[in-house]
């Protein structure tokens, strides 16, 4: 079986996504590509969450086709390529349809950095883009233009859902867990009022502190 450790971590990150309330049945994906071969570990189409296992994640090459697995590989593979095509510097991808952040993709709207848990996380707003079909790369195209504007892991597909990345799979269900408190944080916030904002120079700061100070160095 090609890649077990990372079939096994694709398939663990999987369960991660119900655990945090961010997908129902079947929908959502992770995908990990491993930077030694390029191939990339994606979970079966339609297959329910608590019937995931190493031995029925997929593996396909960067253009998704399969190399390896029983079963159909998700409907958004051809995007996740693309996306690790054009950004040779990650290989973690997640799409959920999260309940909040996906509120703010329905009408159009960016998700406003104006806490001070987004600033460290995310250092920008998390954006939204346009809309495309399932089942190509025009998703995938439309993340990558986006992620050009933003600091942000996370954007937003106009009428559909989140897309995160990372430099590994982790990272990115790091960031969709992340995406995903912040928006009913804020979608909480525009209930009560008018929000207040944080500076640009305070995002930053915070984002700085985040990603070069917090936490243990070794």
């Amino acid at each position: 079986m090609l890649l077990p450790e990372l079939r096994k971590q694709v398939s663990d990150l999987h369960q991660e996504l119900p655990k945090h309330n961010l997908i129902v049945w079947t929908m959502g994906n992770v995908s990990a590509r491993d930077p030694e071969t390029g191939l990339v570990v994606i979970k079966p189409s339609g297959i329910k969450y608590p019937d995931l296992t190493p031995e029925n994640m997929v593996v396909v090459d960067l253009e998704g086709k399969v190399v390896e697995g029983q079963y159909s590989p998700s409907s958004d593979t051809a995007s996740h390529c693309y996306i690790y095509r054009q950004r040779p510097d990650l290989n973690g991808v997640v799409h959920t349809h999260s309940r909040y952040a996906t509120a703010f993709a329905a009408v159009g709207r960016s998700i406003p950095c104006i806490i001070t848990g987004m600033a460290d996380e995310f250092g920008d707003d998390i954006p939204c883009g346009g809309f495309a079909l399932i089942g190509g790369e025009e998703i995938g195209k439309i993340v990558i233009d986006m992620l050009k504007t933003t600091k942000s892991p996370a954007v937003l597909l106009q009428s559909h859902g989140v897309f995160t990345v990372g430099k590994n799979a982790e990272a990115a269900v790091k960031a969709a867990v992340m995406a995903e408190d912040s928006a009913a944080t804020i979608w909480t916030a525009l209930q009560l009022g008018e929000p207040l904002t944080l500076s640009r120079e305070n995002i930053d700061k915070l984002h700085y502190r985040y990603t070069h100070i917090y936490g243990q160095r070794y």
